[in-house]
């Protein structure tokens, strides 16, 4: 092996590397063409150890229980480093999590201040594509400011297991609008010549044992859901790196497997980026690399290191990986480079950032995705009150934010420190956005007391004498871990103790995703305000006052009770069967014919809309629909309008098949178009791969949600049959 290893150093360096030798060297930004033969250019100059440099990055944070030291290149405190090759003028690949704004790593002695936008759940339920545009350009703003050129953003996993402590990060149940919305951020970062990534490849919807567990899925449904999901993600938003889960996939770990990182990503879906893994998630050498894993992340924060050079060529000498490969993943790698703009417009550390307007931007994401749960007898917006008791929730100072990896830290301080847990997977940090102090500012006639809800008889004493109660609950999630899917500690037995007090209550929930509410009905107003981002609180504040009319819709369903759930068990070690299927969340509650406290879709407004003219026509393999909105109320306000399908072959299931956004001042009315994808007429076929729709009469139905239909219309389609490789305009 030693004469083999050997024999094959010294044919490296006397062949590939003379061509650099005896040629002038062109550098990276000197090259001309498409982003495929600039990629070709460069990889034709470089050494084997050059392509090797580029397919193994480090962790760019110190991490002192390894007794690791990042390295002094990298930007510190930051997720990742991979060096660059200066002889031909490639950049390093400076990487910083994640999808809702620039993170630090928690053990980073300084935490440089970014703006947070809100959870993606939160930007998910404004169901507007232009809000999670402008998200994303900020995020990648900032991350270009600070010297970022990969961004570790755009989580497209599906909710399937509603206590996953990763759900605030993620985009809902729906394939359609989780991956509309991430691929809306995804471009939007990329609007800043920087990569952005989707993330986590594939159906990583659980924190319990995520490095270990096993989750099987059958193929059709993998096809209709999980895998849709990111496919639609993928062909709007072009990321120009795919980032594989930890997880196994039916058996395989998701970095080391072949169906999904060769047949399917690039195969069928034609996508040409570079697939680097999760922080620790790669777990062989030659299998990796010959499944499709082009870049090994994360050296440092784990040390297996599958992917140093000494590895990588003795797999070579030994006949394992052909040097074509090594080829292939540097090309893939330098592709999204130059596709992004990241060689030709470098980045550079140290630039300011425009604080103010992207808190603008961070505000009205909020605004767009707070969903008025519940509203009995128009208790909100708060008119006419005089005495308002704010109880609980730290709402006297600040909002609260999901822990772990996409943990932003804000510009100032952390506005509640101390709390448990202050090291990984924490701190909790509260942003220094506080409803209290928002509501006093916009009800300056009125008195507003504040009860911090440790003691639930004093809190429902204050209550009792006030015209309007409000209390704030919260539920802290964060990687690593799952939760419970309730409020933390006693806050239910706070929030009955009030609405016993006082039959004017208002729930405004800060949660990671859905919680049971046991004391739902006995209580008139409930606000669902996520993880609300840096100005979450002055976004509360005005949708409880009227200032802003709330426009969210939820992207998930609120279960009754656990019992209604497809795993009503806690997540488990080992193997999860997911065999409900493609029936995620509201289409389970379908099929299963349960009521959800909320449904998908669900979210009041101070106004009111009406539907009416809905027309369906073919278009290409799909279909447009129309429909008129009006605003029928007395404020303006915007609607998200629904389009769901019915088929033959699932005749009692609805599939979100489409939406819109729209603003209407009152009496206003507008008509809206809205495409349906073929896809989401059509079943994945196994036995003649791609997607097959039935003959027959399919049913649109535009509603205010899953569960409140308004009008329905039906069209006859006759058979059909798009391959695996069909995507739009392709």
């Amino acid at each position: 092996m030693k004469l083999k290893t050997a024999l094959l150093a010294a044919a490296m360096a006397c062949a590939a590397p003379l061509a650099a030798q005896d040629a002038a060297v062109i550098a990276a930004a000197e090259t001309a063409g498409t982003p495929d033969e600039r990629a070709a250019a460069m990889v034709a100059q470089m050494t084997l150890d050059e392509k090797l440099t580029l397919v193994r990055g480090f962790f760019s944070s110190d991490f002192p229980p390894a007794g690791y030291a990042a390295p002094p290149e990298g930007r510190p405190g930051s997720a990742g480093y991979v060096p660059g090759i200066p002889r031909l003028g490639i950049p390093p690949q400076w990487e910083a999590d994640a999808g809702l704004g620039v993170a630090a790593q928690g053990g980073a002695p300084v935490k440089p201040g970014r703006t947070a936008l809100p959870s993606g759940l939160a930007t998910a339920a404004t169901f507007d594509l232009a809000s999670a545009h402008a998200g994303g350009a900020m995020i990648g703003a900032e991350a270009r400011a600070d010297g970022f050129n990969v961004l570790l953003g755009g989580s497209v996993n599906l909710v399937r297991e509603p206590r996953n402590g990763r759900n605030f990060e993620y985009a809902g149940e729906d394939p359609l609008l989780a991956g509309t919305i991430v691929g809306a951020q995804i471009a939007g970062v990329q609007s800043n010549a920087i990569v952005s990534t989707a993330k986590h490849y594939a159906l990583n919807a659980q924190e319990t044992d995520r490095s270990n567990g096993n989750f099987v899925i059958e193929e059709g449904a993998f096809r209709m859901s999980d895998l849709l999901a990111f496919q639609i993600a993928i062909e709007r938003g072009r990321p120009g790196a795919v980032m594989c889960a930890y997880n196994l996939v039916n058996g395989i770990h998701a970095c080391e497997h072949p169906w999904l990182l060769t047949q399917v990503l690039r195969e069928e879906w034609g996508w040409p980026g570079y697939v680097m893994s999760d922080w620790g998630a790669a777990h062989s050498t030659a299998p990796s690399v010959l499944a499709g894993l082009d870049q090994e992340s994360g050296f440092g924060l784990q040390r297996d290191d599958w992917f140093n050079a000494d590895k990588l060529k003795d797999a070579v000498a030994a006949g394992e990986i052909d040097l074509r490969r090594i080829d292939t993943m540097a090309h893939r790698i330098l592709r999204s480079l130059f596709a992004s703009g990241a060689i030709d417009d470098p980045v550079s550390a140290g630039n300011p950032i425009p604080f103010d307007a992207h808190k603008t931007i961070s505000q009205a994401d909020a605004e767009a995705g707070i969903v008025l749960l519940k509203n009995e007898g128009g208790l909100l917006p708060l008119a006419g009150a005089r005495r308002i008791a704010v109880i609980g929730g730290h709402a006297d100072q600040g909002v609260l934010s999901g822990g772990g990896s996409s943990q932003v830290y804000p510009e100032g301080e952390n506005a509640v420190p101390g709390l448990e847990p202050t090291g990984w997977p924490g701190p909790v940090v509260y942003y220094p956005s506080a409803p209290l102090g928002e509501l006093l500012a916009l009800l300056p006639e009125a008195q507003i007391v504040f009860d911090p809800g440790a003691d639930a008889a004093g809190a429902a004493q204050l209550a009792a004498e006030a015209d309007v109660a409000i209390v704030f609950g919260t539920q802290w999630a964060t990687e690593s871990v799952d939760v419970a899917m309730k409020l933390d500690g006693q806050q239910d037995a706070l929030i009955a103790a009030v609405a016993e007090a006082n039959p004017k209550t208002v729930v405004v929930l800060e949660t990671g995703g859905p919680v049971l509410m046991p004391w739902a009905d006995e209580v008139p107003a409930i606000v669902q305000a996520w993880y609300p981002g840096r100005m979450g609180g002055a976004a509360i504040a005005r949708v409880l006052t009227g200032a802003v009319n709330p426009s969210g819709h939820l992207p998930v369903t609120f279960a009754r009770s656990l019992d209604q759930l497809p795993h009503p068990a806690e997540p488990n070690e080992g193997t999860t069967t997911y065999d409900e299927g493609v029936l995620t969340g509201y289409k389970w509650f379908d099929a299963k014919g349960f009521e959800p406290l909320f449904a998908f879709g669900h979210g009041l407004s101070y106004t009111s809309f009406a539907y009416d003219d809905l027309q369906v026509r073919t278009l290409g393999h799909g279909l447009v629909a129309s429909v008129r909105v009006s605003n029928t109320g007395e404020r303006a306000g915007a609607d998200a309008v629904q389009l769901y399908v019915s088929g033959p072959d699932w005749p009692e299931i609805r599939r979100l098949a489409g939406f819109a956004k729209v603003s209407l001042e009152p009496g206003e009315s507008k008509v809206v178009g809205i495409e349906v994808d073929p896809r989401l007429l059509s079943v994945w076929s196994t036995g003649n791969p791609g997607w097959t729709r039935r003959r027959g009469d399919y049913t649109l139905s535009v509603a205010h949600s899953s569960r409140d239909i308004v009008d329905s219309a039906t069209v006859s389609l006759t058979e059909n049959h798009l391959p695996p490789e069909w995507a739009p305009g392709r």
